[in-house]
């Protein structure tokens, strides 16, 4: 366990510090905003699909560290999906931080957030691109909040 918190530490550092896909998208075909009013996380997402597949995929905001790599690796595991791959993954990736399901087997680079879980106060951090992402994909309007 000592293991996964180093890489979890590892990689949160490393994507707060220099975030993949942090861009806006030109011609995006879908968008949406998060904001986490606890701690003012705020997260702009930006996807371009094509074919029922995220072609592109490019976000801004700003956050704490958790938040703003969390978006970051999301880019990185999403980008080339199709959608449907896409909401599975939020799925998966939001039962394993909260806690329901221990099997972090087959998340890759993304297992590294089961250990938000032992800190509740910053599951929404994590999970606030993630919430994003699922309402750009339906294409809400409203911008997500956390609370």
């Amino acid at each position: 366990m000592d293991e996964l918190r180093e890489l979890y530490q590892e990689i949160i550092l490393d994507h707060n510090k220099n975030p993949k896909n942090f861009r806006e998208i030109a011609g995006a075909t879908h968008n949406s905003e998060g904001y986490n009013p606890l701690c003012g996380d705020r997260v702009h997402l930006f996807l371009k699909v094509e074919d029922g597949r995220i072609a592109d995929v490019g976000f801004t905001g700003s956050g704490c560290a958790i938040s703003k790599a969390s978006a970051s690796v999301m880019t990185t595991e999403i980008k080339g999906k199709t959608v449907e791959e896409s909401k599975e993954l939020f799925k998966k990736f939001q039962n394993v931080i909260t806690g329901g399901d221990a099997d972090v087997s087959k998340l890759g680079k993304l297992a590294v957030f089961a250990g938000v879980r032992e800190f509740p106060v910053r599951v929404k951090c994590a999970a606030l691109a993630w919430h994003t992402l699922l309402a750009a994909l339906e294409k809400k309007n409203e911008a997500v909040s956390t609370e």
